[in-house]
């Protein structure tokens, strides 16, 4: 009998081996803070990013309304299709579409928010004993991801005397066989960085001479602030296979209401597999809330841009 047969002549239901690499760092620590706040001064709590906490920052009314109106039509109470409705698609894919990254609806790939589509990005490019390059200091939910399906995490630093931008060289050491891909955060969670375009070209230029396909998660691609300017990774590549990550949670300040998306942005059929792999992956919980999707092209298209023009001026 092998020794992790069960004894079948007692109760022992042990966590699986998934479960048991699985751990937050984040939330195990927020989720049992217990401080007592200064009773004299009202408390902004930095730990979560969810804007929604204290009530000053809020969704614009049209999005509300345009969710109120799928609520209210029935027709969008059913399963989407795992990769999420073609409209939805079309409209994401049409607001961020570029010359030089174009994309069309099957190139998107609706998910259960932008921490379903890194799940899904990390869960298509890389085995059991692979390992992934992740950024130092970085989002702790791509270590609980990697952890979670037996995947090495190796990290590389940012530097801060550096405006936190990737030391590449470093990065460039720790590639070898087992190398599947290559976390880049744009811009920066924790750290608030922008990168320059030239520094995004020497990034590129690394995962090119090794052949990495990369995961960009570009989430907070829209809050960039005055002074600075935000390039989508795969507008300045035509060769490196990138999928591109996002979402509504941090534009529209609604993390709670589970809507992502990856762009698989892929010139050269590099992703033709991992294409497939991703629509495999999709049927697992078949696709994101249906309500906030089929409001998608309203939410993208029909809210007034002084909505995002105030959000960016109030966080800064």
């Amino acid at each position: 009998m092998s020794s992790n047969s069960h004894n079948r002549a007692s109760w022992k239901v042990p966590a699986s081996i998934i479960s048991k690499r699985t751990s937050n760092p984040i939330r195990a620590i927020v989720d049992h803070i217990k401080v007592k706040p200064n009773p004299n001064k009202s408390m902004i709590s930095l730990a979560l990013g969810d804007p929604t906490l204290f009530g000053n920052f809020k969704i614009h009314q049209t999005c509300t309304d345009a969710v109120a109106k799928q609520l209210h039509s029935y027709k969008a109470n059913g399963y989407p299709p795992s990769t999420g409705y073609q409209q939805s698609r079309q409209a994401v894919a049409d607001k961020f579409t570029t010359p030089e990254a174009p994309l069309s609806f099957q190139d998107v790939i609706i998910t259960s928010g932008c921490s379903g589509a890194l799940d899904m990005c990390i869960g298509v490019l890389c085995n059991e004993g692979d390992n992934i390059l992740l950024p130092r200091p970085g989002f702790s939910l791509y270590q609980t991801l990697a952890d979670s399906k037996g995947v090495e995490v190796r990290y590389y630093d940012l530097l801060p005397e550096n405006n936190w931008e990737m030391d590449l060289k470093q990065l460039e050491s720790l590639i070898d066989e087992r190398t599947s891909t290559v976390v880049m955060n744009n811009p920066s969670n924790p750290c608030g960085s922008v990168f320059r375009k030239q520094h995004l070209l020497d990034f590129l230029a690394v995962c090119e001479r090794h052949h990495l396909p990369v995961i960009a998660d570009e989430i907070y691609c829209d809050l960039v602030f005055s002074g600075n300017e935000f390039f989508p990774l795969a507008s300045l590549t035509q060769t490196v296979p990138v999928l591109a990550v996002g979402g509504l949670a941090k534009k529209y300040l609604v993390p709670g209401w589970r809507v992502g998306w990856i762009f698989i942005h892929d010139r050269n059929n590099i992703f033709a597999e991992v294409r497939e792999g991703l629509n495999s992956l999709s049927q697992l919980i078949l696709g994101s809330n249906s309500l906030i999707q089929a409001a998608l092209p309203e939410i993208l298209n029909s809210t007034d841009p002084s909505f995002y023009h105030d959000t960016r001026v109030q966080l800064e």
